[in-house]
């Protein structure tokens, strides 16, 4: 049987994609970042690691998560406040989720629970 240890995120800017991720999770670094490369985990030690390596290319990488809330205004409010932007994106009538881009670019969904 297999399961998620990690999500490996492309990044242009460790110590500033430490920052957002940490706050925008609730996360804490495993061990010291290096120059191109960090680990965070769940600060209450539950959930998925996101390991974050710097990319070579400055276009947004071909992946996004999902992050699921049972307040999607509030959060996407906070994430904004951390650095995140809307990404223009063309909904479907009803969408649960709205599209944000970290720092980097990197899109990402906050989806209504």
């Amino acid at each position: 049987m297999l399961e998620i240890g990690a999500v490996v995120w492309g990044v242009q800017d460790i110590p500033r994609a430490v920052s957002f991720w940490s706050a925008a999770l609730h996360y804490k670094l495993k061990y010291p970042a290096s120059d191109d490369w960090a680990v965070l985990i769940p600060a209450d030690g539950k959930g998925v690691q996101l390991s974050l390596g710097k990319a070579a290319s400055p276009k947004a990488k071909r992946h996004h998560m999902d992050l699921f809330t049972e307040n999607q205004e509030a959060e996407v409010k906070r994430l904004m406040a951390l650095g995140a932007r809307r990404k223009a994106w063309r909904y479907a009538p009803g969408a649960d989720y709205v599209v944000l881009e970290d720092p980097d670019g990197n899109p990402f969904c906050v989806v209504q629970r």
